[in-house]
C-alpha cells in the first residue's frame, strides 16, 4: 500500500537566499524596507530579489519613487563584502536607465561608490566601476565624476587594477574627457595611456588609443602626446592585427599631427609609409582615420614630398571606395598633396 512521503527539502522553484517578494505594488516598498533591517541576512535576500526584479524596465522608476536609491547608499559602506557586491550590482543596473543615472546625481551617490575604487573584493571594484561607466554614458553623468574630482584617482587606478577593470576605467576617461581634458592631463593620464598601448590586451591598446586620441583634442593634450613621445608606439600599432587597434591608433595620430611639433615626429617616426599601407586597409574606418592623418602629414613640406609618389594609390578611393566617408577624404587627401603655392 503507497503510503504519503513526507520531506524536509524545499521546493527546486524555492531560492532561500532571496526574500519572498510581496503581490504587486507592495513588493517594492516591502524589498526597501528589509534594505534597511539590522538582520544580515535579511538585507542580503533582500539585495539578490531585488538585483532580479529590477532586470525589469518597468520596475525602475517605481523603485526610486518607493526610496531605493538612498537605501543603497545608505549600504555602500556594510561591512559584510556580499552586501556591498549586490548594492554595486544593483547600482549598475539602475544606471542602466536614464531615471537611474539622474538618481546618482540627485542623491549624490558618485563620491560614497567612489569609496569603493579600494574595495578588498575584486568583484565590488568591478561592479564599481560598470557602474560608474554606465553613469558617465550620459554627458551630465560624465559631469559629475568630473566634478566630484575623481579623474585623478581613476588615472591612478589604472596603473594598479586588473585587466578586466582597466577596461571599464578607460571607457570611464573616454566620456570624462568629452567634458574635461585638463585634469586628466595634470593627472599624468597621456603618460599612463602611453604605457598601456603595449598592452598584452587588443581591447586596452585600442581603448588607450583612443583615450589619447580624446585627450590630444585641446593643444595642451597635442604637446604633452609629444613630450611622451606618444607618436612612436602609435606608429607601431598601425602594424597591429587587430582593426579597431589599427582605427584608433590612425585617429589619435590624426589628432595630434594638427601641430607641427606632432606632424614631424610622425614623420620621424616613418608614420606616412605605414599609414599609406592602410589606405588599402579592409576596414573602411582604419581607411577612414588613415587618410586623414595623411592629410595632416601632407601639410608639412616633407611629407608632402614623401606623399606625392603615393597620389594615385589614395586617387583610386575617390570613385572605387565602398564609403562615401573614404571618398571624400581620398579627395581632400589629394587635393592637399597636389597642392602648389
Amino acid at each position: 500500500m503507497a503510503t504519503t512521503r513526507i520531506t524536509a527539502h524545499l521546493p527546486p522553484d524555492i531560492d532561500v537566499t532571496k526574500a519572498p517578494l510581496a503581490y504587486g505594488d507592495r513588493a517594492l516598498p516591502r524589498l526597501n524596507r528589509e534594505l534597511k533591517d539590522e538582520e544580515l541576512i535579511t538585507r542580503q535576500r533582500a539585495l539578490r530579489t531585488l538585483c532580479d526584479y529590477l532586470h525589469d524596465p518597468e520596475h525602475i522608476a517605481e523603485s526610486l519613487r518607493v526610496g531605493v536609491a538612498e537605501s543603497l547608499k545608505a549600504l555602500l559602506p556594510d561591512k559584510d563584502g556580499t552586501v556591498r557586491q549586490k548594492t554595486t550590482e544593483v547600482l549598475y543596473i539602475l544606471a542602466g536607465h536614464n531615471v537611474g543615472r539622474d538618481a546618482f546625481l540627485d542623491f549624490e551617490i558618485i563620491l560614497p561608490l567612489s569609496k569603493l575604487f579600494d574595495d578588498d573584493l575584486d568583484i565590488v571594484r568591478k561592479n564599481t566601476h560598470m557602474a560608474m561607466e554606465m553613469l558617465c554614458e550620459m554627458p551630465l553623468g560624465a559631469a559629475g565624476v568630473v566634478e566630484a574630482g575623481l579623474i585623478p584617482k581613476l588615472v591612478n587606478k589604472l596603473r594598479t587594477e586588473l585587466q578586466e577593470i582597466k577596461e571599464y576605467i578607460l571607457d570611464t576617461l573616454h566620456f570624462c574627457m568629452r567634458v574635461e581634458q585638463l585634469q586628466a592631463l595634470q593627472s599624468g593620464a597621456m603618460e599612463v595611456f602611453t604605457d598601456l598601448l603595449k598592452h598584452d590586451s587588443k581591447v586596452i591598446r585600442s581603448k588607450a588609443a583612443r583615450d589619447i586620441m580624446d585627450l590630444s583634442v585641446p593643444l595642451q593634450g597635442k604637446q604633452r602626446a609629444c613630450e611622451v613621445n606618444a607618436l612612436g608606439p602609435l606608429v607601431g600599432l598601425l602594424k597591429d592585427e587587430e582593426p579597431d587597434v589599427r582605427c584608433k591608433a590612425a585617429g589619435a595620430i590624426m589628432t595630434i599631427t594638427i601641430t607641427t611639433q606632432g606632424k614631424y615626429q610622425a614623420i620621424e617616426a616613418a608614420a606616412i609609409s605605414n599609414l599609406v599601407t592602410l589606405v588599402n586597409d579592409e576596414t573602411s574606418e582604419v581607411r577612414l582615420n588613415a587618410l586623414k592623418a595623411i592629410t595632416t602629414l601632407s601639410e608639412a613640406p616633407e611629407g608632402r614630398a614623401a606623399l606625392l609618389k603615393h597620389v594615385e594609390l589614395i586617387k583610386k578611393h575617390i570613385d572605387e571606395d565602398k564609403s562615401e566617408a573614404v571618398q571624400k577624404a581620398a579627395e581632400i587627401a589629394v587635393k592637399v598633396i597636389t597642392w602648389k603655392p
